[in-house]
């Protein structure tokens, strides 16, 4: 027995070793330690002890177990009996948007991809850190030219362009999933409800024991609350501050995550995500930021049109973000240019090859559009747009970003059969708001009343853009430290039972939507702590 457990142990260390040596924090790290190897402080006498010892007293050793931790985050699976089902309706919803794509290309009679002209480069250059602002000397229409005028960058004929999709667009695919065992012969329930899905989800009690911190009621640091006074806040932020030093001097990202459960101050938020993420900018990344700008100035792609409107839709229109439309440009830009996005998510099922125009003729002509594989819809901005509360530096903030998606945000928007993905979500909500409110719940269904229409569009974002930042920052932590989406059904359900005396006087889609327009108002730690401490009916 102990044998084949000492094989198992073997193979599992060989394949993380093969995958390390593939990822960039591995070569920080080994050219950290070739750098060590060569100080007095490791002897070849005694070269793997002094080795060993020399890298824990430089804080290497932390960095290789963080390697390993985010190693077992992002690698670790769930097999289910239905992956293939799934995975054959997100191929169909693909190519459904590829089409779409296609069709929206020939309409406007433009490319999907082309190289970008010279003075087209150098104006973007001139112009990369204010994109909103980009002066245009002479814009031509077909029967009137203006001169001296000032546009945002690449606004002409913005309008014509429209987003592929938006979340209810999503939810009308899910909700067509009639589950890999139903027969359509047999009768169908409610054309709104996932319960036909054979999914397994966390009941209540699963939740409470998972979201132990909160079912407890501790006190956990957050704006808003009701467990503390200004008095007790403010001691409590500087304990949290202190502890929070520590661990960040450790560099152990476990100790991060365990942190967050507790709530983290403003101040080491960005440090706190960057450690647990392994997002840390070095050299290396600031070269590769400017490798995918550098792409962004060469080639002119579809999608950089449906990212600047997605742009202007959300965040230029939003209070809390649109002094960050600049930032925003440059990363949303990047973001879909970075290959490495689609190594890391071997799940995206289907993406599209194309013909640059402007090199037919040559070898490199053929381009995966766009190259990170991510088609925008209406709102992929605001994944986004929180973090620029938290980075000053655009390639900063871009890596941190880029880790989040890469572990949570692209299971909003995909169509899978893990308990984190979108579908399992859905289910979640129903089942929680059948568990808390069967009055509420039965209400929507006697005026025919699909609650998933008003909430899908807070859960495919992450409620970026529906709650204040401060507040979104606090799920967000929360998301983090349970390494878990399920908070964020969790959340919707509280806020559809917060307003439960006014839901039950109407009787529309249209006024649900409107006694649920508002969210300014909402709590979120003491909302999750009260949900999970009350009884179900």
């Amino acid at each position: 027995m102990d044998d084949i457990k000492d094989k198992s142990i073997h193979h599992t260390t060989v394949k993380i070793c093969e995958d390390l040596k593939k990822s960039t924090p591995y070569l920080n790290l080994y050219e950290d330690i070739q750098k060590l190897v060569v100080t007095p402080c490791v002897r070849a006498d005694d070269f793997k002890n002094t080795l060993l010892r020399a890298m824990q007293e430089n804080g290497l050793s932390s960095e290789l177990r963080n390697n390993i931790y985010r190693w077992t985050k992002m690698k670790k699976k769930e097999v289910g009996p239905y992956d293939s089902f799934f995975r054959k309706c997100q191929i169909h919803w693909d190519k459904r948007i590829h089409k779409s794509l296609n069709s929206m290309c020939n309409e406007l009679g433009i490319n999907l991809a082309k190289v970008r002209s010279t003075n087209e480069r150098e104006e973007i250059v001139n112009k990369w850190t204010e994109l909103s602002n980009f002066e245009v000397g002479k814009l031509c229409d077909k029967f009137i030219i203006y001169q001296y005028i000032t546009l945002p960058v690449f606004q002409v004929e913005i309008h014509k362009y429209r987003p592929v999709y938006a979340p209810k667009d999503f939810l009308e695919v899910l909700l067509n999933l009639k589950g890999p065992n139903k027969d359509r012969s047999q009768g169908e329930g409610l054309p709104w409800e996932f319960s036909q899905l054979p999914l397994k989800i966390k009941n209540l009690a699963e939740l409470r024991s998972f979201y132990v911190e909160l079912s407890r009621g501790e006190q956990i640091l957050c704006v808003n609350s009701s467990l503390s006074t200004p008095q007790t806040f403010t001691a409590f932020e500087a304990e949290r501050i202190a502890l929070g030093d520590k661990i960040l001097a450790r560099n152990y990202a476990p100790l991060a995550q365990e942190y967050l459960k507790k709530g983290c101050p403003r101040c080491l938020r960005a440090k706190m995500w960057t450690l647990l993420l392994g997002a840390e900018v070095k050299g290396q990344q600031i070269a590769y930021f400017e490798s995918l700008k550098e792409h962004v100035l060469q080639y002119d792609l579809m999608t950089d049109k449906l990212i600047i409107k997605d742009i202007n839709l959300t965040a230029s229109n939003d209070d809390q973000y649109f002094v960050f439309e600049d930032v925003l440009y440059q990363v949303m830009l990047c973001f879909s240019r970075d290959g490495e996005i689609l190594k890391q998510l071997p799940t995206q099922p289907a993406f599209m090859q194309v013909v640059v125009k402007g090199k037919q003729n040559q070898p490199e002509s053929a381009m995966i559009f766009p190259p990170s594989g991510v088609i925008p819809f209406h709102g992929f901005t605001m994944y986004a747009a929180p973090f620029c509360y938290l980075f000053e530096s655009p390639v900063d903030l871009y890596f941190v970003f880029r880790a989040f998606y890469i572990r949570y945000w692209h299971k909003l928007h995909r169509v899978c059969a893990s308990s984190q993905g979108i579908v399992s979500l859905c289910l979640q909500f129903e089942r929680l708001l059948q568990s808390y409110e069967p009055f509420l719940w039965n209400h929507f269904k006697k005026y025919h009343i699909p609650p998933l229409r008003v909430v899908i569009k807070w859960m495919m974002r992450g409620f970026s853009g529906h709650l204040p930042p401060e507040q979104l920052l606090n799920l967000w932590d929360l998301i983090l430290a349970y390494d878990s989406l399920e908070i964020i059904p969790l959340l919707a359900v509280v806020i559809v039972i917060f307003r439960k005396d006014n839901l039950m006087k109407v009787s529309t889609l249209q006024n649900v939507e409107a006694v649920l327009a508002d969210l300014s108002s909402i709590a979120v730690v003491p909302l999750l702590q009260m949900a999970l401490m009350k009884e179900p009916h």
